[in-house]
């Protein structure tokens, strides 16, 4: 399996087919396999790359450089060493690290596809859940996926929730952090200076990060798209992958 070493870290990645840079960042905690459904039709033109990025799946867990910064730095080393310029497709926290790395690396991103994300927690009503879910995962971790996870998909399904536990659980403590990060998280005031395009590709029925949150973004953002995903909620790219392929491909 393919590993690239970046600030003193070992990612893993997978690297497939020809054409125009597709960068799959997953959600947080669990890996670049939650894009596999998407896979099969992409590489056929494209070049596909999905990463897990640092605390997450294959790729090490460090107790350090859990924080947005460090992970888009991450992110900057990859596709320096990989030599491309992808459009950068982000699923939740992912999304976050795609736009972050597009303001503060324009020439590395051709655009931005932001999957149910990135949150403005603050200004959402959503701060509180976010610092008792910080509590919830050292009192109870197991038993906060169990209750947490159900929330992410629109309709039951139970084989899908069952592996994004198995995955979270997997992954490493140390990301909490990122809980404790995105409670000031807000990227509106800089939206303005993004020099790259940028689509959201938003689920209709997203109980975690509300659609009025990409339409906001994209009120402050020159150019940007919303795309809705009918009945779907969190994880569109696992729930309807044709819908969320035939979109993406409307866009990359």
């Amino acid at each position: 399996m393919p590993y690239t070493t970046v600030n003193h870290t070992r990612l893993h990645y997978e690297d497939a087919g020809t054409g125009p840079a597709l960068l799959f960042l997953h959600g947080w905690g669990t890996s670049g396999r939650v894009w596999q459904s998407c896979l099969p039709g992409l590489v056929r033109d494209h070049r596909v790359v999905t990463l897990d990025w640092r605390g997450c799946g294959r790729s090490d867990h460090p107790a350090e450089g859990n924080t947005v910064a460090g992970i888009t730095a991450d992110l900057a080393a990859v596709v320096e060493a990989l030599g491309i310029v992808p459009t950068v497709v982000g699923s939740s926290i992912g999304g976050v690290f795609a736009t972050e790395l597009a303001l503060a690396r324009p020439e590395l991103v051709e655009q931005v596809v932001a999957v149910d994300s990135p949150g403005h927690w603050p200004s959402t009503g959503m701060l509180d859940k976010v610092h008792d879910l910080r509590k919830r995962l050292v009192d109870d971790r197991v038993g906060t996926f169990e209750d947490w996870v159900p929330n992410w998909v629109a309709r039951t399904s139970p084989g899908l929730v069952a592996w994004t536990i198995r995955q979270l659980l997997d992954s490493g403590v140390y990301i909490d952090a990122l809980f404790t990060e995105v409670t000031t998280y807000d990227p509106r005031p800089r939206l303005k200076d993004l020099k790259v395009p940028i689509t959201y590709l938003h689920g209709e029925l997203d109980a975690e990060i509300p659609l009025e949150v990409p339409r906001a973004c994209a009120a402050e953002t020159p150019g940007a798209r919303v795309h809705v995903l009918a009945g779907c909620g969190h994880l569109p790219h696992q729930e309807d992958p044709r819908a969320f392929t035939a979109a993406l491909r409307s866009i990359a």
